[in-house]
């Protein structure tokens, strides 16, 4: 099989939060704003704490 519907949501997951987190920092950096790019750094990290922990 090519993945089950488990592995293709999260990785869904993933992409989506990295997708939001790249959001977040361009419109933090562009608006000057350091609370938008704090929350995209948390982002950032829970996606990647769902990548390294969820390992199919």
């Amino acid at each position: 099989m090519n993945g089950s519907g488990t592995d293709q949501g999260m990785k869904r997951t993933f992409y989506a939060l990295l997708l939001t987190a790249t959001a977040l920092f361009a419109t933090g950096v562009f608006t000057g704003t350091l609370w938008l790019l704090g929350i995209g750094a948390w982002v950032l990290i829970g996606a990647f704490l769902i990548e390294m922990i969820y390992r199919p």
